[in-house]
């Protein structure tokens, strides 16, 4: 073996070794690896379908009740109920005196009897003549003219007869009677006293069905409907849980600027007593929506978009902004979500498809 040959072998080698490392030193890029951005990045939320319940207040009151009068003017003369005292269907409450009533009736009564008689003699006087007529002894014009004589009678006994009904209705209008069982709420004219035709005597109200009526802004009557169900909360004690009321009646809007319209609701039996104040809730419904925050969003030559954040990395997504609320805005997206990550500080040094790094 030479001696000399090992030297230049290694030599060789090693030449070899630093021309390959060179090669491959100088096949690596000598740009440096882009860095992660740095990034905040907020929550997209979905729009509340619903609103907190806006309350509106009322006054429990009964669902049959009436405001009793009589038909005609006279003096209280008897009142043989009290305040708060039950009664029942047909019960007599008050009595009114008019002098005219019964004179009245009695004479329509007499007027009556008067023209019936009258009626019956020329009916058989017509009769008497008409067998008269056939043998030739009255004529034809007598037997008219007791036949026209006879149907007006018989006019007149019908229209007395209207007269003596409408007298006698009249004098029973001066008794007051309850239309149906109930309680009475309030005594309005005291004895003695002078009563007008239709002025309101007393009021009753019955203990079947509860209800209450509230006065609602014409936007709102929108957001409520027949047999919906609606929460109600006592006033006087709040500690209460809400009474599920029932929508029973909705007052069709107005043309009157700031009118508020009626809404009744009926409530459950045996829940609130008759007086007590209520508040009513009416929850208004509106359509879902996404937010984002307002420093989310880019405007570019194409319109706006935001940069959504997954898995590390951003993505632009085009986005319609519909209106600002506050510091976030109301935006539409078939690509958002609510719960997505939006960012919102760190964007300048940001493009589509970048990896961010969340601060």
């Amino acid at each position: 073996m030479n001696p000399l040959r090992t030297p230049i072998t290694l030599l060789s080698f090693l030449f070899l070794s630093l021309l390959l490392a060179g090669c491959k030193a100088s096949d690596v890029s000598t740009e440096p690896a882009r860095e992660a951005v740095s990034v905040r990045v907020s929550e997209v939320t979905g729009g509340e379908s619903q609103d907190q319940p806006l309350r509106f207040s009322g006054i429990v009151r009964a669902t049959q009740r009436a405001t009793l009068t009589f038909q005609i003017s006279g003096t209280l003369k008897e009142r043989s109920v009290e305040l708060g005292q039950q009664v029942q269907a047909g019960k007599a409450l008050a009595r009114v005196y008019n002098p005219a009533l019964e004179p009245a009736r009695d004479s329509a009564r007499a007027r009556l009897a008067e023209l019936t008689t009258r009626y019956e003699q020329a009916k058989r006087e017509w009769e008497r003549s008409s067998q008269l007529h056939e043998r030739g002894m009255v004529s034809e014009q007598t037997l008219e003219r007791l036949a026209a004589q006879r149907d007006s009678l018989s006019a007149s006994v019908a229209t007395a007869r209207a007269a003596l009904a409408e007298a006698t209705r009249m004098l029973a209008e001066s008794t007051l009677q309850a239309p149906f069982s109930g309680r009475v709420e309030a005594l309005l004219v005291e004895p003695d006293e002078f009563v007008a035709a239709g002025q309101p005597v007393m009021r009753l109200s019955s203990p079947e069905g509860r209800e209450v009526e509230v006065r609602v802004p014409a936007y709102l009557l929108d957001q409520v409907q027949l047999a919906q169900s609606l929460p109600v909360w006592s006033v006087q004690d709040r500690s209460l849980p809400a009474q599920p009321g029932t929508v029973v009646e909705i007052a069709q809007a107005g043309a009157i600027r700031g009118e508020l319209h009626p809404v009744l609701v009926s409530l459950p039996a045996n829940t609130l007593e008759p007086g007590e104040p209520v508040e009513v809730g009416i929850t208004p419904v509106r359509e879902a929506a996404i937010t984002v925050p307002l420093l989310s969003v880019v405007r570019h030559a194409d319109g706006t978009s935001v940069f959504r954040v997954r898995d590390s990395l951003a993505n632009r997504i085009p986005v319609i902004v519909d209106r600002v609320v506050g510091e976030r805005v109301v935006v539409s997206s078939a690509e958002l979500a609510p719960g997505d990550q939006v960012v919102y500080a760190g964007m300048t040094r940001l493009a589509d498809g970048d990896a961010v790094e969340v601060r």
